[in-house]
């Protein structure tokens, strides 16, 4: 790509087969390695409260260790283990914006899963969450099989 930049990127992982285009387009962006950030956002459990009522989970703690090991073999797996690698606990799209706004990011690199309809409603969509809110310019990969 002929773009690049020196400030930080961000790009937010879900740890999907788009997340590993958008953190190989990240690279690609980066003027060196030590700019990206990949980020993943824990939800914690609080804000998913009525949903679990009853049920026994795991704890916060518990979830994100799991999820720390999970994102280090993620990264080592698709050849990105140099990045750097931020595990974050909120709502994934304040907390992403925030978090590029915190390190002075120039640009958020996030895949769209392209929902629509009803799974759009239900599950709502961090992409457009993180356009809104962001501070910075944002760069949304277009899934692979969109029409």
């Amino acid at each position: 790509m002929a773009w690049e930049t020196t400030k930080p990127i961000v790009v937010p992982v879900d740890f999907s087969g788009m997340s590993v285009d958008a953190v190989g387009a990240a690279c690609e962006l980066a003027a060196s390695s030590e700019q990206v950030h990949v980020v993943h956002v824990v939800v914690t459990l609080d804000q998913i409260a009525p949903v679990t009522d009853g049920l026994s989970l795991p704890t916060d703690e518990d979830r994100r260790a799991a999820v720390c090991q999970h994102f280090a073999q993620f990264l080592k797996t698709h050849g990105f283990a140099s990045l750097k690698e931020v595990v974050l606990d909120g709502r994934p799209g304040p907390t992403i914006a925030d978090y590029a706004t915190q390190i002075g990011a120039g640009l958020i690199v996030i895949p769209s899963h392209g929902y629509d309809g009803v799974k759009r409603l239900l599950l709502g969509s961090v992409t457009e969450q993180v356009i809104r809110l962001a501070e910075c310019p944002v760069f949304v990969l277009r899934r692979q099989d969109a029409e």
